[in-house]
């Protein structure tokens, strides 16, 4: 069988895992105490994201996505990330890539309600746009509405399973609901595609300590 379908087969498997962990509406987290480290937040695309390579858009997320697996140092490896989301972006059309504007106004004001109905009307406009199911998702996340963003990330993972954004908002949605073995996959599926993404790595390192100490 295909990679996409072990990978999808997976992300089902992973999906009714955590929607049978959450309640019909997911309830916010305890707040850490004072001091505690910052929780770990969704990978989101830079503000300044570079314009989008010419050629077909397809065969430029291959070359991309096989260079950021070897990607030598950090900064090369951010400025490959940086041509792949802006490759996502350009995916939406002049239409889309208009009221994203207007989406990421309303984020920098906290109107979280108005960024998620503009989200919605461009997946209606726009189905395949898998950035606006991402963003959505992100949104989601943040008004601790996991059974939302869980919906999201599975379309954004649907159409591009190689997203490692998706794959790492997955992780960190399990990890929340404290289903560690199953972020544990998702975190190191997403390093898969992207081995020098941003903390990541350490909480892979910590969830396996944790992990590995279970009887499994």
């Amino acid at each position: 069988m295909s990679d996409r379908f072990h990978t999808l087969l997976a992300f089902t498997v992973i999906a009714l895992a955590v929607t049978l962990a959450a309640p019909s509406q997911a309830q916010a987290p305890e707040l850490a105490p004072p001091g505690a480290a910052e929780p770990p937040q969704p990978v989101e695309p830079p503000k300044d994201i570079p314009r989008a390579q010419r050629g077909d858009p397809t065969r430029n997320l291959d070359r991309l996505f096989s260079a950021l697996r070897v990607a030598p140092t950090n900064e090369s490896a951010k400025y490959i990330e940086g041509n792949i989301w802006a490759a996502w972006a350009a995916q939406g059309g002049d239409t889309a890539t208009l009221l994203m504007t207007r989406v990421r106004t309303a984020t920098e004001q906290k109107d979280f309600d108005l960024a998620i109905k503009l989200l919605t009307a461009i997946i209606d406009i726009k189905p395949d746009y898998i950035e606006a199911w991402n963003r959505r998702a992100t949104l989601y996340f943040h008004k601790r509405d996991y059974v939302s963003a869980m919906a999201d990330l599975r379309a954004v993972l649907i159409r591009e399973p190689r997203h490692f954004g998706a794959w790492a908002g997955l992780g960190m949605i399990l990890n929340d609901v404290g289903d560690e073995r199953r972020a544990l996959v998702a975190f190191r599926r997403a390093v898969e595609l992207y081995p020098r993404m941003e903390k990541i790595p350490d909480l892979i390192k910590r969830l396996t300590e944790t992990v590995d100490g279970r009887d499994l």
